[in-house]
């Protein structure tokens, strides 16, 4: 039998044809979509006008509405604040979705500013479309203000504040309920948080630590003071904290990601 070197290369290149033939063949799976960032702006504003220490009326609004605009936050969450608020900040979010609920006496009527307004919790994002439900923990520590939560509920996130009680174990029961009312939506894989004045430090001298509130799936971000950011289903990116002249506490602006 006569050996053919032609017949041979042509056999030798055909293992290629037939894999480069088959590469052809395979379906090309596209890029998984880039998590987006989400801004949390916590702000306490001190604008009840109860506490005359940190009070400056409509100065702490204007500020708040620079910070907001300089930083363009996906949401601003927020404490000690009037219902109007939400009103003069709006448009400072694109009259975004907004929504309040306001701090309880032991008798069920709202807390009221100096000027009258209902006091409270409230919450500004530049979404629309969504739903909010509010509630008052159960416990409660003896003074004159019942501690409440605001959450804001889209097809995709759930966003969540709360202002605690001064008492540390108060405080930590009410943070641990508002951890546990959340936990089912961040461990089924929706993008949660919770935002506020916790009125709880990390790691303290003394006192209750705000860490002990945490549990999984969530993780905290805080201002070093008593501001705090926790989130589910979410990625970090950043912590900023940005000093406010009008108020007794500074901005806290914590970046995350959303799938």
């Amino acid at each position: 039998m006569r050996f053919s070197w032609s017949g041979f290369r042509v056999l030798a290149r055909l293992p290629l044809v037939l894999l480069l033939a088959t590469a052809g063949a395979v379906t090309t799976v596209p890029p998984a979509t880039a998590a987006q960032s989400y801004r949390v702006l916590q702000l306490n504003l001190c604008h009840s006008g109860v506490n005359t220490s940190c009070f400056n009326g409509a100065d702490v609004i204007r500020e708040a509405r620079d910070i907001i605009t300089a930083r363009q936050p996906q949401v601003v969450t927020l404490n000690e604040i009037c219902r109007d608020d939400l009103a003069q900040l709006a448009p400072s979010m694109g009259d975004g979705y907004r929504t309040f609920a306001p701090a309880l006496r032991p008798d069920g009527t709202p807390v009221r500013c100096v000027n009258g307004d209902e006091y409270g919790n409230g919450l500004i994002f530049r979404a629309t479309g969504a739903t909010s439900f509010s509630g008052v923990y159960a416990t409660q520590d003896g003074g004159s203000e019942r501690r409440v939560y605001v959450c804001a509920e889209f097809s995709d996130l759930t966003g969540c504040t709360t202002h605690l009680s001064t008492t540390g174990n108060v405080a930590m029961a009410q943070c641990k309920a508002a951890i546990a009312m959340l936990r089912d939506r961040g461990a089924a894989g929706r993008p949660t948080f919770l935002a506020g004045d916790f009125n709880m430090k990390y790691a303290p001298l003394f006192g209750q630590n705000v860490q002990n509130c945490n549990s999984a799936p969530f993780f905290r971000k805080g201002d070093g003071d008593v501001q705090h950011v926790f989130a589910a289903s979410m990625g970090f990116e950043r912590t900023d904290v940005i000093s406010m002249r009008y108020t007794d506490h500074p901005a806290l602006l914590v970046t995350l990601t959303k799938p």
